[in-house]
């Protein structure tokens, strides 16, 4: 570790009344770095640089205005967040500098640690104002994906699938990726035209319009957001689905019928952790005897969830309100107490292909900055996804967060036994 001397200190001391004491307070915080290589400036001058391995690509950081300093002291991970979409920092890698704090978790927690108490029982309070109860879900729902259809087309593929890719090959198209975890899905469930699939989350109507297209089942979806509905019923009635598909504007709780096989693609997120055991118990209503039912899920690891529990992140305050990761094992327990009990009898852990997914997403984001702005999405905004983009990423990465394709299966539920040749 080296601190620049001279110019730097002169900068160090001129602030040192307004922001001298919480700049100290950071500084020492991020002088605890063991893995990889930062740079931190103030107004182009270093201050801090940390980690000599010259295999290590170096995380730059820039602050532009000293408010960070308290920000950060305040408010921990989400105070740096905030002072991003603020403009009050800058990084030319952003992705590279949010992997480098998960590299350093105990970096990550100790920055605001002796402060962030101050402001923790509003964010929890917050959080708690945002539980996933039926009227609050639809508001928590058209905050994020009521923003407009126009605006996620900036960024997302023909196909509107606003989850995880499956990539052949790390060089395949967005597009081919979610045709191919499309595919999968629906292999894995082995539809046909016999089959009635339940989808609790409709998105934009991918998955219903593509099983009922390419597979001859029937789907009937629901969402409880108006902008979704819309587009989904557009896509229906072009393609002349109509008899095939049938789209409801209703929260799962609400759902009524027997169905032969039930999927739910990275739609539990926005469920909470509280409902969890009711969500699975209308999973299992919904299902005829011996029915399955695959769940795309990302999932928060093992070893963080009681932690993450307790706490509030910059996903949850700004991107999906009221939304909660669970952990495998989570998932597992709570499903194994539904009804007659789900039983867990296939996983895939794809959580390599959401990393390539997200930075398919940002490319495309960054791609189209300018018909964006021209949505009427302020720099703040721009800033705030493109920080979310990254901070995903980057979980996705370092293996911080992953995602996975679960199946369940009713106790009546065959099997097709392997040939014994």
């Amino acid at each position: 570790m080296k601190v620049e001397s001279q110019q730097t200190q002169s900068i160090f001391r001129t602030s040192l009344v307004s922001q001298g004491f919480w700049r100290r307070q950071v500084l020492k915080t991020l002088a605890q770095i063991q893995v990889g290589r930062l740079q931190f400036y103030e107004h182009e001058h270093l201050l801090l640089e940390v980690g000599q391995d010259e295999n290590e690509q170096t995380a730059r950081v820039n602050v532009r205005s000293e408010a960070t300093y308290r920000a950060i002291a305040l408010g921990g991970a989400i105070g740096a967040a905030e002072a991003y979409m603020d403009g009050d920092w800058e990084s030319p890698d952003l992705l590279l500098v949010l992997e480098l704090f998960l590299r350093n978790r105990q970096v990550l927690e100790a920055l605001g640690s002796r402060w962030v108490w101050l402001r923790k029982p509003m964010l929890q309070f917050q959080h708690w104002m945002n539980r996933d109860t039926e009227a609050q879900s639809k508001r928590n729902i058209a905050k994020h994906y009521d923003l407009g259809n126009a605006f996620f087309e900036k960024f997302l593929d023909e196909t509107m699938m606003y989850s995880s890719g499956y990539f052949s090959n790390p060089e395949a198209s967005m597009r081919e990726a979610s045709v191919k975890k499309l595919d999968l899905i629906c292999q894995k469930l082995r539809l046909s035209k016999d089959d009635h699939v339940i989808e609790i989350g409709s998105g934009w109507g991918g998955f219903a319009c593509h099983a009922a297209h390419k597979y001859g089942c029937k789907v009937t979806t629901t969402t409880i957001s108006e902008a979704q509905f819309e587009r989904t019923q557009e896509r229906v009635e072009a393609l002349g689905l109509q008899d095939r598909v049938t789209i409801l504007k209703q929260d799962y709780r609400r759902l009524e019928g027997r169905f032969d096989k039930l999927v739910s693609i990275e739609m539990i997120e926005a469920v909470g952790l509280s409902y969890l055991p009711q969500f699975f118990e209308v999973c299992a209503r919904l299902l005829k005897p011996g029915g399955e039912m695959l769940l795309q899920a990302i999932t928060i690891a093992e070893q963080r969830f009681e932690a993450a529990k307790r706490s509030v992140d910059f996903i949850q305050r700004y991107i999906f309100p009221g939304g909660a990761l669970a952990s495998v094992a989570e998932l597992t327990r709570v499903s194994a107490g539904a009804g007659p009990g789900l039983r867990v009898y296939a996983l895939e852990d794809i959580t390599p292909h959401y990393a390539l997914t997200m930075a398919g997403w940002r490319a495309m984001f960054e791609r189209n900055v300018e018909p964006i702005t021209a949505l009427g999405m302020s720099d703040t905004f721009l800033r705030m996804w493109r920080y979310y983009f990254c901070y995903c990423e980057a979980g996705f990465r370092q293996r911080a967060i992953g995602c996975v394709q679960m199946q369940f299966h009713l106790p009546d539920f065959t099997f097709e036994l392997l040939d014994s040749e």
